[in-house]
């Protein structure tokens, strides 16, 4: 009899020996799983910003809302323009939500460097000084620049350089403003007390409107914008004052990044998509 008692425990103690067993197989799946979610997070550092682009699942894009066509907030409260619709189409391939931040055009490189964005897209132009700080994409699109003068303005402007002398504004931190300041005031051509920086470039065309100012050098599209919208006139659409075109900024040293916009970029072009962007934004050929 107690043989019996003996085998049956010995029987009982196995089989709870092998329900342990069993159990300890889930946890080896779950280990499983972990690792890939390790394999998966390597992955995303691999990328880089792209990686955690494509994890989060939205990339977050830095604009300044105040250069219609390119950009602009509409009364409904919608980023509208060239520029915003490019960034949804970019978006849209890189298989991401878009998040866009509005802030002025001088704090875009900043908030780039300190990680409060992803990107830029803002009607910024790839020149070799920001290429110091940031990395750029390939171009999408030409620059042009457009001088601007009151209604009843009689300067003439032949060239650039015609507006030596004259009070000139730009806004804050663009090529045309570095343009001014080294062409006109650096070079001698114009006393340093009538060269202006704005924060918005419709604050310089009000001032260009009022008499405040003589002249406001920015990108051609806008000049005509704001033509309108100020009944300003257009004394000088030139390439002469800036030759780098327009395209997206991104961290420094975010390669697997580059490579993919250069190739988004690309491929729009080839489609056709950029050039059905600007002509739903009325945007002028500049080639």
């Amino acid at each position: 009899m107690r043989k019996q008692t003996v085998l049956w425990a010995l029987v009982v103690i196995a089989a709870l020996l092998l329900s342990g067993c069993t159990a300890v197989q889930p946890a080896t799946g779950g280990a499983g799983q972990t690792g890939s979610a390790d394999a998966a997070a390597t992955a995303a550092v691999d990328e880089g910003l792209l990686g955690t682009i494509k994890e989060r699942g939205k990339i977050i894009v830095g604009t300044s809302a105040d250069y219609p066509p390119y950009e602009s907030i509409d009364a409904e409260g919608k980023y509208v323009g060239f520029d915003m619709d490019l960034t949804r189409a970019v978006a849209e391939k890189l298989g991401v939500e878009v998040e866009i931040q509005d802030m002025p055009f001088d704090s875009l490189i900043a908030a780039l460097q300190e990680g409060k964005i992803d990107a830029v897209i803002a009607a910024m132009q790839s020149t070799p000084e920001r290429d110091e700080t940031v990395d750029f994409s390939i171009d999408y699109r030409p620059t042009k620049d457009a001088f601007l003068g009151a209604a009843d303005s009689a300067i003439e402007l032949k060239t650039g350089t015609d507006a030596a002398g004259y009070s000139i504004g730009a806004q804050t931190g663009t090529v045309q403003e570095g343009w001014v300041q080294s062409a006109l005031v650096g070079a001698g051509l114009t006393p340093a007390d009538k060269a202006f920086s704005y924060e918005r470039a419709d604050q310089g065309g009000l001032d260009v409107a009022n008499g405040r100012i003589d002249l406001l050098l920015i990108d051609a599209e806008p000049a005509i914008a704001l033509a309108d919208q100020l009944g300003l006139k257009i004394l000088l659409i030139t390439d002469s004052t800036t030759t780098a075109g327009k395209a997206i900024a991104i961290p420094d040293g975010e390669s697997a990044l580059k490579a993919e916009l250069d190739k988004i970029i690309q491929g729009l072009n080839d489609d056709g998509t950029i050039l059905q962007i600007e002509q739903a934004n009325n945007l002028p050929d500049l080639n």
